[in-house]
């Protein structure tokens, strides 16, 4: 049976990011309208495609995947020192690194599905995490670190519900904390070379948040202040005044990175908890759907889908929010981009067939 209740929570939600980004800044609406029209005719045609026809051709799409990483970072638009995205002309960009999270999710749901008896077997977790890590570096290259961290997540997520054992989850965590420390402890010394400059900035504006507070550290804290100041109710959708975010012109991009911002500012907490809650319900059907999944293979991807949803949220309304450092991930359904939104309408469109795939157990 078609979840036409998942469909609706993102639906709803699409259309209250449309609303939002209207209000953040001028001329970007009708793009996302028309990406909205188009992803949602590309939701309904990967619901009605069987994932596992698709997984067949496994190797071809990896291959598709490691050549358009590699010609982004030979062709693409350089932005800001980062190439990440191709010109469409007047169509506007393409960023490969947002469809590659969908193929990617095929591919290893597929692999680590056929490998399910050997998941704990070291020979097993090698070569998978080889062939992962390959076109994640290449993300990594361009450079592309909070994508990078959405790829890491997502194979967490595939092999953590594949059945990878909690003793090696132990031995990995036991091994990340302190590591982890050491990295934080490392980056802050004079010639770190694992992180570019701004990104270094990034990390130790959240540190060390006053030291920062008039450069790096100057849009979390704008950003902030404006969810407070929407309150209970808001300010009210295309607020102009000289103390909102676009009146006021205190926050660059407020419709993509910082579009909770926004949100807060102009639905107030009422909105915001919408949202939210729009987000919650979108991830537990996804959940509901792998469950009740047909096979493992199905059981990955909507688990999956389920883990990129709830992570680039959680990021993003920290960062707005200001719980974790600036790094660039658009809230699903909500922020503007076309690559994203074309990527998580493909996503959902997966999930929808998963379900519709369980009634042939």
């Amino acid at each position: 049976m078609y979840n036409f209740r998942l469909v609706l929570y993102v639906w709803v939600l699409s259309i209250i990011g449309i609303l939002v980004i209207n209000s953040a800044a001028d001329g970007f609406a009708a793009k996302q309208l028309i990406g909205f029209v188009g992803g949602s005719v590309v939701m309904i045609i990967f619901s009605l495609i069987d994932y596992n026809y698709i997984a067949k051709f496994e190797w071809y799409l990896y291959s598709i995947n490691i050549g358009m990483l590699i010609a982004v970072k030979l062709f693409g638009i350089s932005v800001n020192g980062a190439r990440r995205w191709f010109s469409l002309g007047p169509f506007g960009t393409f960023q490969p690194s947002e469809l590659s999270k969908v193929i990617m999710l095929i591919i290893f749901a597929h692999l680590i599905s056929e490998q399910k008896e050997k998941i704990n077997s070291l020979a097993t977790i090698l070569r998978i995490g080889i062939l992962y890590v390959i076109p994640m570096f290449l993300v990594a290259w361009e450079p592309d670190l909070s994508t990078t961290m959405v790829f890491a997540f997502l194979f967490c997520t595939l092999m953590f519900v594949g059945g990878i054992s909690y003793k090696i989850i132990g031995a990995i965590l036991g091994a990340a904390l302190p590591l982890g420390g050491i990295l934080i402890w490392y980056i802050q010394q004079p010639g770190q070379i694992l992180l570019h400059d701004y990104q270094l900035n990034r990390v130790l504006s959240f540190l060390n948040p006053s030291d920062y507070l008039l450069t790096t550290y100057n849009q979390q804290y704008n950003s902030i202040m404006a969810i407070g100041s929407g309150m209970l109710t808001g300010k009210g959708l295309d607020n102009n005044t000289i103390t909102s975010v676009k009146g006021g012109n205190f926050i660059s991009e407020p419709q993509t990175d910082f579009i909770f911002a926004v949100v807060g500012e102009e639905l107030g907490f009422i909105g915001s908890c919408v949202v939210i809650g729009l987000i919650l319900l979108i991830v537990i059907e996804c959940l509901r759907i792998a469950k009740d999944a047909r096979d493992m293979r199905g059981h990955l991807v909507a688990s999956g889908v389920a883990g990129i949803i709830t992570f680039q949220s959680f990021v993003n309304i920290g960062v707005a929010t200001g719980i974790l450092p600036n790094t660039g991930l658009p809230l699903p359904f909500v922020s503007y981009g076309l690559s994203s939104l074309l990527s998580n309408f493909i996503c959902i469109g997966l999930v929808l067939n998963v379900g519709l795939q369980r009634n042939r157990r």
